[in-house]
């Protein structure tokens, strides 16, 4: 009996799959850094997501705003790599831009993608971006039926040269 208690433990907690959610703030690379970290602990894969809601069709539409996106999200990227000195490729399977609500996404990614849990930074209430995705942060942590790390942003006396 212990011993299948034991395995059953050991299959709840494998982490094989990471979703990592960007809104490309200061504090995405401090996030990414405890994702790539629990990426090399368990030998598992990120999958790195970044929402867009929804702009006029003009905006939606250009792929020089989404590239622009995914050179942030590789800049950020570079940063953490420094810091744990390798590079992130290895680990990182997927990079995903989608336009939505952010919860909602996030939600929908992590079943479609079969991630085991989701790393989001957390934010104070310095700005209304940074409010709103606290807001995102709280709805998933409070629908998702996966473990959610919610990482806050450092203070500034812990600070280092990642963010």
């Amino acid at each position: 009996m212990r011993k299948e208690g034991k395995n059953r433990i050991r299959q709840i907690l494998q982490i094989k799959k990471i979703l990592y959610t960007t809104d490309l703030s200061e504090n995405s690379a401090y996030a990414f850094y405890y994702a790539a970290d629990m990426a090399k602990k368990n030998e598992a894969k990120i999958v790195i997501l970044h929402v867009i809601e929804p702009l006029p069709t003009f905006l939606m539409a250009s792929e020089a705003f989404v590239e622009e996106i995914r050179e942030r999200i590789q800049k950020l990227r570079q940063r953490v790599d420094r810091i744990i000195g390798t590079s992130s490729d290895e680990f990182v399977s997927k990079v995903l831009i989608r336009i939505g609500r952010p919860s909602e996404e996030i939600l929908r990614t992590i079943d479609e993608e079969g991630c085991d849990v989701i790393i989001i930074g957390s934010h104070g209430k310095e700005s209304l971006t940074q409010s709103f995705f606290g807001n995102v942060s709280s709805s998933i942590l409070h629908r998702a039926h996966k473990l959610v790390f919610i990482v806050p942003l450092p203070s500034k006396k812990n600070t280092t040269s990642l963010i």
